[in-house]
């Protein structure tokens, strides 16, 4: 699948960069993409509206509505018509804009309402890009799972030499070329997602649970959409969840044997299941009906093992189906994966260890080590989780690209 017929959601926004876009345009357009080009007012100081309108044969949209003809843009209309929103230039303005969530023009609006994957290219003066408000502004987009080019090193629109420049446009049409491109395996796949924790209930008020948010299982939830992928998402009682799309369907559970159940039912439907859910090990054994009333200074409970989950979906496994499975350690926890990824029959199992900085429960960040049946192992470094996310994808992708998944 290549470029020609795609939506491309163009935002150009004010920066001496943004006579780049008429070329990148032309690129896209040339190459049979339709693109939609939204331009904030200070990028007309850089270049016509009618250039981009003449390029892209599409009225430029700048406003809400057209004050002549009372025309109304849709900012949410938009955001669904797009298969992928690009922002080349991004200025430093638009940028803050974003990483705060402000609604102050058409193209913010349209950011806030895209379902699409959101690719930006930064472009600004050195002192501007490195400073520490705007790596932290990237550090905030890219939590929020946009795709962000790197700014290029060279010399700049000021006289100074060094990284700001915004990619070139051949650069950035290979770059979305390759994105499309690589979403054909796992097209229309059906993959099975558990996320969240579970609760196991011990009276009708209390549970046992852990301190899952559900944020690497939205993540991966949205990296399977944006590769074409139909994803069934067993939850748990999360805080994050992906963004509204017409593949996923959620199915809501509270305890492990609800997750046990509902995954059960789907796995023989799917050719991947991947498994990020912290299931509750332990149940209590005869939870109470009613509130246990404080009566004593201490009280024993006894518990039992809930329903290992991946174990029981690897003895049903099938050649065509690929499990990955997630392993968070404290101590020797290349050892304790390597056991886990043999006794539940998974393919792949992810890394993460609770004495690393940044991992684990909560943060947007992780740092992972993917260890596979064959012995290999890859280990990333600290990542955003839509990064980490997007690189699960691809295993899963690359899986099925090599024919291993039509046996």
């Amino acid at each position: 699948m290549s470029i020609e017929g795609k939506k491309i959601l163009l935002g150009v926004t004010g920066s001496i960069a943004a006579y780049k876009s008429a070329s990148l345009i032309r690129l896209l357009v040339k190459a049979g993409a339709d693109v939609q080009v939204i331009m904030t007012s200070s990028a007309t100081d850089f270049i016509s509206p009618l250039t981009l309108a003449t390029l892209s044969k599409r009225p430029v949209l700048q406003a809400y509505f057209d004050k002549q003809s009372g025309q109304w843009h849709s900012h949410v209309e938009l955001g669904l018509w797009a298969d992928i929103m690009l922002v080349a230039p991004l200025s430093a303005q638009t940028l803050s804009a974003f990483a705060q969530g402000r609604c102050e023009n058409l193209l913010q609006a349209t950011y806030l309402s895209a379902r699409c994957p959101v690719w930006v290219a930064p472009a600004m003066d050195l002192d501007m890009y490195v400073h520490p408000s705007t790596q932290r502004n990237l550090d905030l987009i890219s939590a929020d799972r946009v795709h962000i080019i790197p700014a290029e090193t060279g010399e700049l629109a000021s006289g100074l030499y060094g990284q700001g420049r915004m990619a070139e446009p051949e650069q950035i049409f290979d770059l979305l070329e390759k994105h499309f491109k690589s979403g054909m395996a796992l097209r229309n796949t059906k993959v099975l997602l558990t996320s969240g924790p579970t609760r196991e209930a011990i009276d009708p008020v209390r549970f046992i649970s852990n301190h899952s948010t559900g944020k690497m299982g939205a993540a991966i939830a949205e990296a399977l959409l944006n590769l074409g992928a139909e994803v069934h998402m067993v939850a748990g009682p999360s805080q994050v969840y992906p963004k509204p799309n017409p593949r996923l369907k959620i199915y809501h559970v509270q305890s492990a044997e609800e997750m046990s159940v509902q995954a059960e039912q789907l796995f023989g439907q799917c050719r991947l299941a991947v498994l990020t859910a912290a299931v509750a090990d332990y149940q209590a054994a005869q939870p109470s009906e009613q509130k246990i009333k404080k009566s004593s200074d201490e009280l024993s409970i006894s518990l039992r093992k809930t329903k290992d989950i991946a174990a029981g979906l690897g003895k049903i496994k099938k050649a065509e189906q690929f499990i990955i499975g997630f392993a968070l350690e404290t101590q020797d926890e290349r050892v304790n994966a390597k056991e886990k990824l043999n006794r539940k029959n998974m393919d792949m199992i992810v890394l993460n260890s609770l004495s690393d900085a940044g991992a684990g429960f909560g943060h947007d960040t992780n740092k992972v080590t993917f260890l596979f049946q064959s012995g290999e192992e890859k280990s990333l470094p600290l990542l955003s989780k839509a990064e980490v996310a997007i690189a699960i994808s691809e295993v899963a992708e690359n899986w099925l690209a090599s024919g291993q998944g039509n046996r």
